[in-house]
């Protein structure tokens, strides 16, 4: 049978740049082994497999995978796949909540609507779990990791070590920009010290901006690396992990940040990051604007 599928890309609102997922939309009867076929074929970091939802108060039950495994919880794919359904419920005259909810195997995860005239331009998610910190990482072993020396990693703030609010990540914050700019990842050091509690990529980040990063409203610039050897334009869930890693080093109930991400290859992406701790809980957002780009069919039966 027919399957559609629209490609987005996210926290941006220029196509071909920022970070691109595709929705599947018509996922019914596909096996988990089809849906790892065809992320694969798509070759993006992450596909979007959309369902019914498993519970009737929810949007959708969404299926994530990357080109070699099904991941629990991400951030753009998220975002753009909130964004397409909003964006063509809108246009079938039949809106969707200001607030959609999907059901996935990290949790439960609500995007609201980022909307201005009437149309939707983005989305902004809440991560499904509270921040939780793991294992530290010995500066030298990240800076091989990412073909660094030890004096381009900067430890004052925090020691580079895993955390997650719903995707594990090694964060490691770089000294300069311009040792963000000469970050490649190793192989042969990855594998020493990756898979590292549920953690498979890095993201590193540097708060040694440019004066024109700082007018245009940036905190800080960022990379993410994967296990794969590639590199991802713009991370939700990383972004998510590092705003909640910074408020907690800090001993801060609020912080908000804009991330620039992608510059160094060529897709720039803009993250709205932010942590707030309530009497009941902590809430971790990351958000952006989104932008259609294809959309078509592929023929593949059910399972």
């Amino acid at each position: 049978m027919k399957r559609r599928y629209v490609t987005a890309d996210v926290f941006t609102d220029t196509p071909f740049q920022g970070n691109p997922v595709a929705i599947v939309l018509d996922s019914e009867g596909l096996s988990t082994a089809q849906m790892q076929f065809v992320a694969a074929e798509f070759a993006y970091s992450e596909t979007t497999f959309v369902l019914p939802p498993r519970d009737p108060s929810h949007t959708a039950w969404v299926r994530i995978f990357t080109p070699t495994r099904e991941i629990p919880f991400a951030g753009h794919p998220n975002i753009g796949t909130a964004f397409v359904l909003a964006t063509r419920a809108l246009r079938a005259g039949k809106p969707l909540p200001s607030i959609l909810v999907f059901d996935e195997a990290g949790g439960i995860v609500p995007v609201r609507q980022l909307e201005q005239d009437g149309q939707v331009l983005g989305g902004e998610l809440t991560a499904p779990e509270p921040l939780s910190l793991r294992s530290a990482v010995s500066i030298e072993s990240v800076a091989a990791c990412l073909s660094l020396n030890s004096n381009d990693i900067h430890s004052q703030v925090h020691a580079p070590r895993v955390a997650s609010v719903g995707l594990p990540f090694l964060i490691v914050e770089l000294a300069t920009r311009d040792a963000l700019r000469r970050c490649v990842p190793n192989p042969v050091a990855y594998k020493a010290i990756l898979p590292l509690d549920g953690a498979v990529s890095i993201y590193a980040y540097t708060r040694d901006i440019s004066e024109s990063d700082v007018k245009a409203g940036y905190d800080l610039q960022a990379r993410m690396f994967t296990g794969r050897m590639t590199e991802d334009p713009a991370t939700g869930s990383a972004t998510a992990a590092m705003v909640a890693l910074l408020a907690s080093v800090r001993a801060v109930p609020k912080l908000a940040l804009t991330v620039r991400q992608g510059v160094d290859m060529g897709r720039p992406s803009t993250l709205f990051a932010s942590y707030e701790q309530t009497d009941t809980a902590a809430m971790v957002r990351v958000g952006g604007n989104c932008v259609s780009v294809m959309e078509g069919t592929f023929w593949l039966p059910p399972a």
